[in-house]
Protein backbone atom coordinates (compact mmCIF):
# COMPACT_ATOMS: atom_id res chain seq x y z
CA UNK A 1 0.00 0.00 0.00
CA UNK A 2 1.38 3.49 -0.95
CA UNK A 3 1.12 5.95 1.48
CA UNK A 4 1.08 10.11 0.33
CA UNK A 5 1.67 12.74 2.38
CA UNK A 6 1.68 16.96 2.45
CA UNK A 7 3.43 19.17 4.37
CA UNK A 8 7.15 20.75 4.47
CA UNK A 9 9.70 18.39 5.19
CA UNK A 10 13.41 19.69 6.14
CA UNK A 11 15.67 17.62 5.29
CA UNK A 12 19.07 17.74 6.85
CA UNK A 13 22.04 15.49 5.89
CA UNK A 14 25.64 15.83 4.44
CA UNK A 15 25.90 12.84 2.39
CA UNK A 16 24.30 13.98 -1.05
CA UNK A 17 23.42 10.68 -2.66
CA UNK A 18 21.22 10.30 0.80
CA UNK A 19 20.10 13.74 0.47
CA UNK A 20 18.79 13.20 -2.80
CA UNK A 21 17.13 10.28 -2.34
CA UNK A 22 15.75 11.23 0.53
CA UNK A 23 14.18 14.04 -1.19
CA UNK A 24 13.10 11.84 -4.32
CA UNK A 25 10.68 9.70 -2.31
CA UNK A 26 9.42 12.88 -0.44
CA UNK A 27 8.83 14.89 -2.97
CA UNK A 28 7.40 11.98 -4.98
CA UNK A 29 4.71 11.50 -2.00
CA UNK A 30 3.34 15.20 -1.91
CA UNK A 31 5.48 16.93 0.06
CA UNK A 32 7.30 19.98 -0.10
CA UNK A 33 11.09 19.60 1.12
CA UNK A 34 13.85 21.75 2.04
CA UNK A 35 17.41 20.52 2.25
CA UNK A 36 19.86 21.73 4.73
CA UNK A 37 23.41 19.70 4.15
CA UNK A 38 24.80 20.38 7.93
CA UNK A 39 22.65 21.58 11.44
CA UNK A 40 24.09 24.69 11.46
CA UNK A 41 22.32 25.04 7.90
CA UNK A 42 19.54 23.44 9.77
CA UNK A 43 18.96 25.56 12.39
CA UNK A 44 19.26 28.55 9.87
CA UNK A 45 16.41 27.47 7.59
CA UNK A 46 13.84 26.07 10.17
CA UNK A 47 13.29 29.67 11.43
CA UNK A 48 12.19 31.02 8.04
CA UNK A 49 10.67 27.62 6.83
CA UNK A 50 8.74 26.96 9.26
CA UNK A 51 8.71 22.92 8.57
CA UNK A 52 5.81 20.15 9.73
CA UNK A 53 8.87 17.46 10.29
CA UNK A 54 12.37 17.32 10.46
CA UNK A 55 14.52 14.39 9.56
CA UNK A 56 18.15 14.56 10.44
CA UNK A 57 21.23 12.19 9.88
CA UNK A 58 23.05 11.93 13.27
CA UNK A 59 26.99 11.87 12.07
CA UNK A 60 27.22 14.94 10.25
CA UNK A 61 30.51 17.19 10.94
CA UNK A 62 30.22 20.10 13.30
CA UNK A 63 26.98 19.54 14.97
CA UNK A 64 25.81 16.17 15.36
CA UNK A 65 22.15 15.05 14.27
CA UNK A 66 21.77 14.28 18.77
CA UNK A 67 22.67 17.67 19.48
CA UNK A 68 20.93 19.69 16.62
CA UNK A 69 17.48 18.06 17.79
CA UNK A 70 18.45 19.01 21.84
CA UNK A 71 18.95 22.69 20.75
CA UNK A 72 15.15 22.66 18.14
CA UNK A 73 13.80 21.29 21.49
CA UNK A 74 15.15 23.74 24.04
CA UNK A 75 14.39 26.64 21.93
CA UNK A 76 10.21 27.85 22.12
CA UNK A 77 9.60 28.78 18.72
CA UNK A 78 11.09 25.07 17.41
CA UNK A 79 10.23 23.32 20.06
CA UNK A 80 7.20 21.49 18.39
CA UNK A 81 8.39 20.69 14.96
CA UNK A 82 8.46 16.38 15.19
CA UNK A 83 11.82 15.19 14.48
CA UNK A 84 13.04 11.96 13.03
CA UNK A 85 16.49 10.84 13.78
CA UNK A 86 17.60 9.16 10.60
CA UNK A 87 20.71 6.98 11.25
CA UNK A 88 22.56 3.87 10.46
CA UNK A 89 23.40 3.78 14.04
CA UNK A 90 20.94 0.49 15.24
CA UNK A 91 22.04 -0.13 18.61
CA UNK A 92 19.09 0.24 21.18
CA UNK A 93 21.03 2.77 23.05
CA UNK A 94 20.83 5.13 19.70
CA UNK A 95 17.77 4.95 19.82
CA UNK A 96 16.92 5.77 23.74
CA UNK A 97 19.44 8.55 23.30
CA UNK A 98 17.52 9.66 20.32
CA UNK A 99 14.32 9.93 22.39
CA UNK A 100 16.41 11.22 25.22
CA UNK A 101 17.16 14.27 23.12
CA UNK A 102 13.85 14.83 21.98
CA UNK A 103 13.29 12.88 19.02
CA UNK A 104 9.71 12.01 18.27
CA UNK A 105 10.25 8.42 15.59
CA UNK A 106 13.76 7.20 14.89
CA UNK A 107 14.53 5.30 11.43
CA UNK A 108 17.52 3.43 10.78
CA UNK A 109 19.28 3.47 7.66
CA UNK A 110 19.11 1.29 4.97
CA UNK A 111 15.22 2.25 4.87
CA UNK A 112 12.45 1.76 2.19
CA UNK A 113 10.29 4.62 0.97
CA UNK A 114 7.44 3.36 2.67
CA UNK A 115 9.37 3.34 5.88
CA UNK A 116 10.37 7.30 5.83
CA UNK A 117 6.80 7.94 4.72
CA UNK A 118 5.39 6.11 7.52
CA UNK A 119 8.18 7.59 10.18
CA UNK A 120 6.78 10.60 9.02
CA UNK A 121 3.56 10.14 8.59
CA UNK A 122 3.62 8.74 12.71
CA UNK A 123 4.43 11.88 13.97
CA UNK A 124 3.35 14.36 12.30
CA UNK A 125 -0.87 13.16 11.72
Amino acid sequence: MSVTLVGKILIVEDSPSELELMSYYLQDSGCQVIKAASAKEALEKVLAAQPDAIVTDVVMPGMSGFELCRSLKKNPTTQKVPIIICSSKNQEIDKLWAMKQGADAYLTKPYTREQLLRAIKSVIF
